[in-house]
């Protein structure tokens, strides 16, 4: 009489260790569903009360915000956990293309483009196509990933491996970020300003959207933060993640403006630092 061989031992919590790291996926998800619907809400009464609007936009915006704190931990859980799966990656990247695709595109749309302009204006049209070509270029930018991530020989000839510690092009989350914390950072809609400021303003935004689709299509070199807790300095890390929690609780409009701009930022500055480095370095070879 055969006997069955009985299961390894936790082997049951090893497979609900799979579950969390889609539950902050899905509370991803979720974030981006909430921005959209309040954004669409603020937008309904932009003109009627501008208050409750930026009340809104606001919530949209933390939303998003949110929606970032769940996907760097979906990340890092699956990593700590070794329970990465290649359909949690594309899970990610679908939930990737709604909450920082979107999700932000709808939160500008109504925020300022189609709160500023008429719909039967040249301004309103090319807002329409820079928000078109940001989800564009974000969905791009997390495809590229994906095979980066998959394939990396066949993307870059000569690399034994990929290089975790930088992102190519500026992730999505991050511009998504910096979109949202600007309106976080003052919520009430555009057209709430005077009719020249308000223009100005939007136009404005609508430069940013325009360079952020470019940095995320680039192939400009930003750190991806992987690494970071990894080392002897763990304590450390914890009392700088106990600071910021505590001057985002207490000044969160101008921290998380400044932390996603500096972020924005170091790309391209680490770009321009590497052409001055090159350029003595073909001097001295052509001398």
């Amino acid at each position: 009489m055969e006997t069955e061989s009985p299961k390894p031992p936790h082997k049951g919590i090893k497979k609900g260790l799979y579950v969390i790291p889609t539950a902050f996926t899905a509370a991803n998800v979720g974030m981006g569903f909430l921005a959209v619907i309040y954004s669409i809400r603020g937008f309904n009464i932009v003109a009627s009360d501008p208050a409750a609007a930026a009340t809104y936009f606001n919530s949209a915006a933390i939303a998003i915000g949110l929606a970032i704190l769940f996907d760097t931990l979906d990340g890092r859980v699956a990593r700590m956990t070794r329970t990465t799966t290649e359909i949690g990656v594309q899970f990610d990247s679908l939930a990737d293309v709604l909450t920082f695709g979107i999700a932000p595109i709808t939160l500008v749309y109504s925020w300022a483009i189609a709160a500023v302009f008429p719909e039967s204006s040249g301004q309103y049209a090319f807002g329409l196509f820079l928000l078109f070509m940001y989800l564009m270029s974000g969905a791009f930018r997390l495809a590229r990933f994906n095979l980066q991530a998959i394939r990396p020989r066949v993307l870059a000839e000569g690399s034994p491996k990929v290089d975790k510690k930088h992102f190519v092009g500026l992730p999505i989350p991050t511009a998504a970020g910096l979109l949202a914390s600007i309106v976080h950072f003052s919520p009430y809609p555009l057209s709430s300003y005077s009719e020249d400021a308000s223009r100005f303003y939007t136009a404005l935004i609508m430069v940013l959207v325009g360079i952020l689709s470019g940095l995320m299509v680039s192939k400009l070199r930003y750190s991806s933060m992987k690494t970071v807790g990894t080392g002897r300095g763990n304590l450390y890390l914890v009392l700088v993640i106990a600071a910021f929690g505590m001057l985002v609780w207490l000044y969160s409009n101008y921290v998380l403006l400044i932390i996603s701009t500096i972020y924005v930022g170091h790309g391209i500055v680490w770009y321009m630092i590497g052409l001055f480095r090159s350029r003595p370095a073909k001097l001295d070879a052509e001398a």
